[in-house]
């Protein structure tokens, strides 16, 4: 579920109870424009509500511009960190994202593991990259 305004973009997702929370914003001051660049920060948050401990492994991340163009990143962790959450902790973290085009998209997953060693995708639902104010 993604929904816009004129300054950010958010996400939720639930998946065996950890929720993903995606807030995404225009950065000005890392764009350029007139050479086709348009960067974009996104925060983080998730939670974990459910019974057990929960890591965080891997990402993948789906990223769409507005000519649908697909670039999909796989990697370790998020931002340098593979997080432990408890039955009722958080994590949050902030990072960005160029797009070639003054709108687009990103959704993907987390790749998790509990603490008996089952591994499970946790969805990051879509949400929209785009310049404030802007109708698409």
């Amino acid at each position: 579920m993604a929904t816009s305004d004129f300054s950010e973009s958010t996400s939720e997702a639930v998946t065996r109870g950890l929720r993903v929370r995606v807030r995404a914003r225009f950065d000005p001051l890392r764009s350029d424009p007139g050479r086709g660049r348009w960067f974009f920060l996104y925060t983080v948050t998730f939670s974990n509500e459910g019974d057990e401990t929960v890591q965080l492994l891997t990402r993948h991340w789906i990223i769409q511009d507005a000519y649908g163009r697909v670039e999909e990143v796989r990697g370790d962790g998020v931002v340098g960190e593979t997080p432990i959450l408890a039955p009722g902790e958080s994590h949050e973290y902030t990072s960005g994202c160029p797009l070639g085009t003054e709108f687009g998209s990103m959704r993907g997953s987390y790749g998790m593991v509990t603490d008996g060693g089952e591994r499970f995708d946790a969805e990051i639902a879509e949400f929209v990259l785009a310049l404030p104010q802007s109708v698409h």
